[in-house]
């Protein structure tokens, strides 16, 4: 079973990005052969400063190795170091549906959100199936709001297939229902886009702070506190054990602390539960060339598979 999934290099990762994909993809290392790129290519449609791009996608390498990603165990490489993905991005073009395409619910977010229309944004979905495609993936973990991207990939495998034979396997989904979403400090989904974020690697006294300033209600100190939409419950869920949250969930339902006792112990919650991945970053950073070391390595592999899949299809549609 080969296993795909990507992340983009669009700023500093966040404990938003840890939960909802990269801790999922540390899980499935070992599961089946998996394969996790760094996707600065769609990164190109809304990060414009080369010197901050080339910066990201260095930051994220380092991030998620020392978060527990083993290249032992996965191939883990630079979207751009595969070319064989952006040829093979233009055939699947050819026979997308434009219809299919104007559905795509991400370009119509992006541009609600004041994102210049551009081709590249409206077609992303059609380079992220050419990112699946092109290593015979099997599954691809994704959250509620990227499964669409999964069905069209398998629409265009499908169109493939039909048009020129059996070409692409029918990649599946793999959602896990049971995973919520990470509110940021304002209450809202935890994204670089609304400036709500918690980095991994943030200093403890800059850490503390913003967890101090997630924003909570008026209710008095001695009253119970409302449980649901609770940011502070719902990120300690992510870091405490089960013991521990309940025991805060019943401290709130039974009143007579004010909000900053809980924001100090989710603190402190958060600063022990990402202290291995603190270490393991020191020792990252005192040798440099082990990541591109990596990347290198990652590149490799999946050249090997990706020129391999390009081949066939390069035959099948006539440009051999």
């Amino acid at each position: 079973m080969r296993i795909l999934s990507g992340i983009q290099p669009s700023g500093t990762l966040h404990l938003g990005n840890y939960f909802g994909m990269m801790r999922p993809a540390i899980e499935l290392q070992d599961q089946g052969e998996a394969f996790y790129f760094i996707a600065d290519y769609h990164a190109l449609t809304t990060l414009k400063d080369p010197a901050i791009l080339r910066k990201n996608v260095r930051e994220v390498a380092i991030d998620f190795l020392a978060a527990g990603l083993d290249p032992k165990k996965c191939c883990f490489f630079r979207q751009s170091d595969v070319l064989a993905v952006t040829e093979l991005s233009w055939i699947l073009a050819t026979v997308a549906p434009m219809g299919l395409l104007e559905r795509c619910h991400s370009y119509k977010d992006k541009i609600a959100k004041g994102l210049p229309a551009s081709v590249g944004l409206f077609s992303y979905p059609v380079l992220m199936a050419a990112d699946i495609l092109i290593y015979d993936s099997d599954i691809v973990p994704v959250g509620k709001d990227q499964k669409q991207h999964v069905e069209v990939a398998r629409d265009l495998a499908v169109k493939m297939n039909e048009t020129y034979g059996s070409l692409f396997k029918l990649p599946e989904p793999k959602i896990k229902e049971e995973t919520a979403t990470v509110p940021g400090l304002d209450g809202a989904k935890m994204s670089k886009s609304y400036g709500n974020t918690l980095p991994l690697f943030l200093e403890e006294a800059v850490m503390r702070k913003k967890v101090m300033s997630i924003k909570t209600d008026s209710t008095p100190v001695e009253a119970p506190k409302p449980i649901e939409n609770s940011v502070i419950l719902d990120l300690y869920q992510h870091v405490a054990s089960p013991v521990d949250y309940n025991a805060m969930k019943a401290s709130f339902q039974a009143g007579g602390n004010g909000y900053g006792v809980y924001k100090k112990q989710l603190f402190d919650a958060i600063w022990e539960y990402l202290a291995p991945m603190r270490v393991r970053r020191e020792e990252i950073l005192r040798d440099p060339s082990y990541v591109d070391a990596v990347l290198k390595e990652g590149a490799e592999k999946a050249n090997l598979i990706a020129n391999q899949v390009l081949e066939r299809v390069r035959e099948a549609v006539g440009l051999r």
